[in-house]
């Protein structure tokens, strides 16, 4: 029958590749409709049929649905239109894919049990703008109700976590460790201590912005003053440690006893963490533990208030 430009499913077949049993189901499925059938009723295709099935077997072969194939190769859609949406579709399944791989990289790595392998799947899954919303949400928690310096509060607020398509088991675990952070109820709490403190200097009328860059060049000298001395194994009830107290307590115009309650007002380990974490995510350059130090100059202006 091939000679006649007519041919069987089997012939079909042998020119293409195609096994009899895909043919038959494009056929039953509309996709490839026969020419003609014989008296006994089997189906037989022309030049036409052997012609479709080979942008049929490509589409089929890309991923396109049954549907989409139909739609493409009746004129209803075009392939670029088809392509479009389909390359939507493959980049979320390979998003998908990527955070499976990273969370089993993690499982593997951690030697995970069944109830962490639950929880970094799930968190993993989240979408960017859920990660985002359960930071603001966070934000919102802390800050409600107190008078929060508009500048201050932006700059907390617009760092948010942007886990990568394909992330390291690293960056897994900080997002993971982020998310039970800021769900955790006791750091809610000394958030909302710190941002009750921040409203009382506020109605005191002090400035509680962003840290200027003079601010922060300060800070980096004090800590780094208290670093070098605990380096070399100064008390902060030292002479060293009382040099410190007494600079400090001086550059912010307060008696020591009241400038050590302002400093460990905002100084927590959670806190620190939280942005080390940020960072860790989002592949920034990393944050120093700095509260060791802090609480080193804390300890020093207590001694210095006697």
């Amino acid at each position: 029958m091939g000679d006649s430009g007519v041919f069987t499913i089997g012939e079909l077949a042998r020119r293409t590749g195609l096994t009899t049993r895909t043919i038959r189901f494009y056929s039953d499925e509309g996709l490839l409709p026969p020419a003609d059938r014989t008296y006994a009723g089997y189906r037989l295709y022309d030049s036409a049929s052997l012609a479709r099935l080979e942008p049929l077997r490509t589409l089929r072969e890309l991923g396109l649905g049954l549907a989409d194939a139909g739609a493409a190769l009746a004129g209803r859609s075009s392939v670029a239109d088809l392509a479009r949406r389909h390359v939507e579709l493959l980049d979320e399944q390979i998003r998908v894919l990527r955070l499976r791989r990273a969370v089993l990289r993690a499982v593997a790595k951690n030697g995970s049990d069944l109830d962490e392998v639950t929880l970094m799947k799930n968190l993993a899954a989240m979408s960017d703008e859920e990660r985002k919303r359960l930071i603001d949400e966070f934000w919102d928690e802390v800050t409600a109700g107190f008078d929060i310096d508009p500048d201050f509060d932006v700059g907390m607020r617009s760092a948010k976590p942007e886990l990568p398509d394909d992330p390291t088991p690293e960056q897994l675990r900080a997002w993971i460790e982020l998310a039970e952070l800021v769900r955790d109820k006791a750091f809610r709490q000394r958030i909302r201590e710190m941002s009750a403190s921040h409203s009382a200097q506020r109605e005191a009328g002090e400035s509680m912005g962003a840290p200027s860059e003079e601010g922060r060049q300060q800070w980096f000298e004090w800590t780094s003053a208290a670093g070098e001395a605990m380096d070399a194994g100064h008390a902060p009830s030292s002479p060293a440690g009382q040099a410190v107290a007494t600079s400090v307590a001086s550059a912010m115009g307060m008696p020591p006893a009241e400038a050590a309650e302002l400093i460990a007002t905002g100084t927590d380990t959670r806190a620190e963490r939280y942005w080390q974490l940020m960072a860790a995510i989002n592949g920034w350059p990393q944050v120093p533990t700095q509260v060791p130090r802090a609480e080193w100059i804390i300890a020093a202006l207590r001694a210095a208030a006697g």
